[in-house]
């Protein structure tokens, strides 16, 4: 086990500043290289609370704008998204990811999204209508109705 401190938002681990003694792999193959801990030492103990200071004068700003975010989402309504389909099924060649919900978005004139806020429910990789949820912010979650339908 290691202890490391983190600096971003990690699902089921903890918030930006918080210290956290997760698996050795984990923490050296996922959260080191990625930029979403750092090593808990002496030094970097001291930066927690800098990073907690930043960190709650950006969450207010940003659960501000998250909700600004939200209500142009929610105006959009149900979003279009074009995909490569069999002749006369309802089955995708591959699937919808998370990349093409963001495209369809920017597409339908909605804000630029990150694809990491996208969570997808399972593959879609059928036509029709989907609900697909994007997490804005820990505390604003939208549900956006996205329709596939085949391409050409």
């Amino acid at each position: 086990m290691v202890k490391l401190i983190l600096t971003a938002d990690v699902t089921g681990l903890g918030g930006p500043g918080d210290i956290v003694e997760v698996k050795d792999g984990y923490g050296r193959n996922y959260l080191l290289p990625r930029g979403l801990a750092i090593a808990a030492t002496k030094g970097a103990a001291k930066q927690v609370e800098v990073i907690r200071r930043a960190q709650e004068t950006r969450r207010v700003r940003d659960l501000d704008h998250a909700k600004e975010i939200k209500s142009s989402l929610e105006g959009l309504g149900s979003v279009t998204l074009k995909a490569k389909a069999a002749a006369g099924s309802k089955k995708l060649f591959g699937s919808v990811t998370s990349s093409d919900v963001v495209s369809a978005v920017r597409a339908a004139g909605g804000p630029t999204l990150d694809k990491r806020a996208v969570e997808l429910a399972g593959h879609i990789k059928t036509l029709g209508k989907h609900s697909v949820n994007v997490r804005l912010h820990p505390e604003v979650t939208v549900a956006l109705a996205v329709e596939v339908a085949a391409q050409g």
